[in-house]
């Protein structure tokens, strides 16, 4: 039926107001990105931003930012309402917590709400979640046993009471984080962030004429829900499963999925996966909802904007007690180690569903080891240094590994997904600490073989300045169980962690780089799609020029045969791969 023509106009000045509405919280976290203290947020931009109706449901999120931290904020908001109902709250009001169980998963991640009032009237909220550089305790490792001993637990009260900062819990916060500068400002940060959002929403009401958000926001849920549902019933029904093994702390873990997809939705149920670790890389609920939706999402509806509509058919079940459903106070500092690998254990079940095929596995888990310094943390000393005058510090980097090979594509290097998060500048993170970082480079061969090749790993090699002893608290995964290539590509390198001077060292918890030691991180590559010797010739050529792969690795894993002049031998190549045919056959 042909839409009338007022009607017509009524969707297009509706569709308007909603990409209005998606440029509001984009300004949102453009502001956190400028006010922001710590390199976590204004360089990497871990952080996420995003405007709620009055029952808490996301309207819109900012493009800028994590699905770990979007998804599990979309469910954070109203555990907010519960505790402080939206009739109770005043303008300037601002909420703050970062329970782990209510929000993103550790106590890193600090989330604020903020009422926003139009006329007199409360009309929604705004939400941001950042990861702040230190919150005390043990810091951002897997070495915790409980969760007691992972920093300093906020749980949601106030931030600000009508424009008036809660002094006492800023004093207590600074008293408790080895960054206090950097932390306190942080949370100011998140704060001017709510306030943009409100002031550009107010700007945005006042244009439309509009008294509150309560049509546009159900217009906004039905359209999104509707639409990502067409995209779900156009898959064929059934329960796909997939299982992925994982390094864990001090033993593998399987993560164990069985996906269902019905008319009313997609259900993932990990049933079977492995207990909860006695050491930090557990995940809560919240965060495992959050990786495995947005994994769904990435390859059934990922032009469906991001909201409580299109989230809410993907719905997910984990066992009380698993790795993917930890109850407190287990361990979850570093729960990303596991729940980043989320979207791989999807996309291999959607394999089996998805015409065409999605991309292989990848490095998947950021390599972002939280960085201290310190005579009282440190192991080993120069001899004739005075310990008590080493500088004392706390910073994190974010590194990645390569991206899975894509049905039609090379796999991206040195790219975090799904994290979407930046890497951090090396200049940003020497400006702010003693680090030296001595090689920054892609890993050359590291990317799974394929028709589509997988995507690079990188090589970063740092150390303390000068005499300067470090402590890392390392989450290094992909050591032990590279990324599988998918439909006949090969897996990914493995990740390899060792120091310069040969002593060994783990890839996870606490170690020490002694002074004028650094360790060297050779990150994982991404798994390979399709048979490798499907590789057109000419782009084997090319990844041999730009240094991506060596001769010696085009003939063994691509039967291309390149010259010492760097052409291809167009006989050895057709003898090479005709006799791998023959071998198959």
């Amino acid at each position: 039926m042909v839409a009338r023509p007022n009607a017509a106009l009524a969707q297009i000045h509706t569709q308007i107001m909603w990409n209005r509405l998606i440029a509001v919280v984009e300004e949102q976290a453009q502001t956190m990105l400028r006010t922001a203290f710590s390199t976590s947020v204004r360089e990497a931009g871990d952080l996420s931003a995003g405007v709620f109706d009055r029952h808490g449901r996301m309207l819109a999120q900012a493009v800028t930012g994590t699905p770990g931290h979007v998804n599990s904020m979309a469910n954070a908001v109203r555990h907010f309402l519960d505790v402080y109902p939206l009739a109770t709250m005043k303008p300037g009001d601002h909420y703050i917590t970062n329970d782990p169980w209510l929000t993103s998963g550790h106590l890193h991640d600090i989330t604020v709400v903020t009422p926003s009032f139009y006329r007199g009237e409360a009309v929604g909220l705004f939400a941001n979640t950042i990861h702040v550089v230190d919150i005390g305790g043990l810091g951002m490792g897997p070495d915790g046993r409980q969760v007691f001993e992972e920093g300093l637990s906020i749980p949601i009260m106030p931030l600000a009471r009508e424009g008036d900062m809660n002094e006492d819990l800023l004093r207590l916060v600074r008293a408790n984080v080895r960054e206090p500068l950097q932390v306190e400002g942080d949370i100011y940060a998140c704060a001017a962030c709510n306030d943009e959002g409100t002031r550009r929403l107010i700007d945005m009401m006042d244009e439309f004429e509009i008294a509150n958000l309560d049509r546009l926001g159900d217009t906004i849920i039905e359209a999104s829900r509707d639409a990502t549902l067409g995209r779900i019933r156009a898959l064929p029904k059934g329960t796909y499963r997939n299982s992925l093994t994982m390094d864990g702390y001090d033993k593998p873990l399987l993560l164990n999925a069985a996906l269902t997809i019905s008319d009313d939705g997609v259900h993932v149920d990990y049933d079977g996966t492995s207990a909860a670790s006695g050491f930090g890389i557990n995940v809560v609920f919240n965060y495992c909802l959050a990786y495995t939706a947005f994994g769904v999402k990435c390859l059934v509806a990922p032009e469906v904007p991001n909201n409580a509509g299109s989230l809410a058919p993907i719905t997910v079940s984990a066992p009380e007690g698993c790795v993917l459903n930890a109850k407190r106070p287990w361990p979850v500092a570093a729960r990303h180690t596991v729940g980043q690998m989320l979207p791989d254990v999807v996309a291999g079940c959607l394999q089996q569903a998805i015409a065409g095929g999605v991309p292989a596995e990848g490095a998947s888990s950021l390599w972002n080891p939280q960085i201290f310094g310190g005579g009282s943390l440190v192991d080993e000393v120069e001899e004739g240094t005075d310990a008590n005058k080493l500088p004392e510090f706390s910073t994190v980097i974010f590194h990645c590994g390569g991206a899975g090979a894509r049905p039609e594509k090379d796999g991206l290097s040195a790219t975090a997904f799904p994290s979407g998060v930046r890497t951090i500048p090396v200049e940003a993170t020497e400006s702010v600490a003693p680090i030296v970082f001595y090689r920054r480079e892609f890993r050359d061969g590291s990317g799974g073989p394929g028709q589509f090749r997988g995507g690079l790993g990188q090589v970063i090699e740092l150390g303390g300045a000068g005499a300067t002893p470090l402590a890392l608290l390392c989450n290094f995964e992909r050591v032990h169980h590279p990324a599988r290539g998918r439909s006949g590509g090969q897996p990914g390198a493995a990740g390899v962690v060792t120091l310069r001077s040969g002593r060994p060292i783990r890839p996870k918890g606490r170690q020490t780089v002694p002074p004028r030691d650094a360790i060297c991180l050779q990150l994982p590559g991404g798994g390979g799609f399709g048979n490798p010797r499907a590789r057109e010739p000419e782009r084997v050529r090319e990844d041999v020029l730009d240094g991506l792969i060596t001769a010696d690795a085009a003939r063994r894993d691509y039967g291309v045969a390149i010259g010492a002049d760097g052409e291809i031998d167009v006989a050895e190549t057709e003898r090479i791969r005709a006799s791998k045919k023959s071998a198959l056959a």
